[in-house]
């Protein structure tokens, strides 16, 4: 009996031992299966990202196909606006009108402006503003920059509103690189007539941009540009233009990309580059810097000088129904309309309210 004892006791010790061991090999190396898994985590999974990340910035196959879908025809001419969450989704004093929306609405309260919807492309930097495009059965596209959250408002001036701004840049220059002409809007831009109807149909013309105040020279190189409007051909040189242009994004640290194209002209860019530019009369491309003094002939309206989103929506309010005004009054009536004063975007740079601006 002692001895059975004894031999049960050996054997449950070599069991316990031999349990140990199996449990310390696996705890110290683990299988191979695990080992596997663990490299595809790894270095094959880090190729993966930068796969995915590369394909991103060659934009894939889906830029070509929303380009093709806006273009005007065989002239391979869009219009394209850059929208983010902000934009889509703001409330101004419980008001659910969005700056998104107003732009829309000047598309339809607009003259000759209604179909040019079908050659817009809005180019969403986020998702909630990509869903909302898509809602509202527009054309769209959905532009990603891993690592950047485009999504809330960019206060003007602001780290993340210049890093939007170069964003936006680098897409127009792919843009061009795939032969499209373009014109470039803000959504803070109210389409009240067919601006094609006003821009210059001389194709040695390159590039059209709006001013914040027109000098009276077309050709004058003096004038202080804003890129928040603009029609640009594609070509070398204009391509060559937005490469030089989007160049200089990492060594102009504390510039927005506005001011680094103004320091691009004052060298002498465009005569280098042997551009053709228009600068466009505030007549017709007006602004809140300068109000157009002819409702007449006024083809859009840019909410420029003002600083945030709020201030925009409430004088862009203002802007629409003044409009509106104007188109009910009769057709043969020589009454002018005197536009709103801009009192929130006046105000949203600490200023006093003005009656008037430029």
């Amino acid at each position: 009996m002692d001895s059975l004892r004894q031999t049960l006791g050996s054997f449950a010790m070599v069991a316990l031992l031999f349990v140990s061991f199996i449990f310390l090999y696996h705890w110290s190396f683990p299988s191979f299966s695990t080992q596997l898994l663990l490299s595809h985590n790894g270095p094959l999974c880090q190729q993966q990202s930068n796969m995915s990340s590369n394909i991103n910035e060659a934009y894939g196959d889906g830029l070509d196909k929303a380009l093709a879908k806006a273009s005007m025809g065989n002239n391979k001419t869009v219009i394209i606006a850059i929208v983010n969450k902000a934009y889509v989704e703001q409330d101004v004093m419980g008001d659910a009108v969005t700056m998104f929306d107003l732009f829309l609405s000047s598309f339809w309260l607009g003259e000759g402006t209604r179909s040019l919807i079908d050659n817009l492309l809005i180019v969403a930097v986020d998702q909630t503003a990509y869903d909302r495009c898509q809602f509202l059965r527009l054309n769209c596209y959905r532009l990603e920059t891993y690592g950047v959250d485009f999504g809330g408002e960019k206060i003007y001036m602001s780290q993340e509103f210049i890093k939007m701004m170069w964003r936006r840049t680098s897409f127009l220059l792919e843009v061009l690189k795939r032969g499209y002409n373009l014109i470039f809007t803000d959504t803070d831009v109210m389409w009240l007539r067919n601006p094609f109807e006003r821009l210059s149909k001389n194709e040695t013309e390159d590039l059209q941009i709006s001013t914040d105040v027109y000098l009276g020279d077309p050709w004058s190189e003096k004038h202080l540009i804003n890129t928040g409007f603009f029609f640009v051909r594609s070509n070398k040189k204009t391509i060559s233009l937005f490469e030089t242009w989007y160049g200089k994004k990492d060594n102009s640290t504390g510039k927005k990309e506005q001011d680094v194209l103004i320091d691009l002209i004052e060298a002498g860019i465009f005569g280098h580059l042997g551009l053709k530019v228009r600068f466009l009369d505030t007549l017709y491309f007006s602004g809140f810097c300068q109000d157009s003094k002819d409702v007449r002939a006024v083809t859009i309206i840019h909410a420029n000088c003002c600083r945030s989103i709020t201030a925009k929506v409430a004088d862009l309010k203002a802007t629409l129904r003044d409009w509106k005004q104007f188109r009910r009054l009769e057709a043969n009536s020589n009454v002018n309309i005197n536009w709103t004063s801009h009192e929130w975007c006046w105000v949203s740079w600490g200023r006093p309210n003005r009656t008037s601006l430029g």
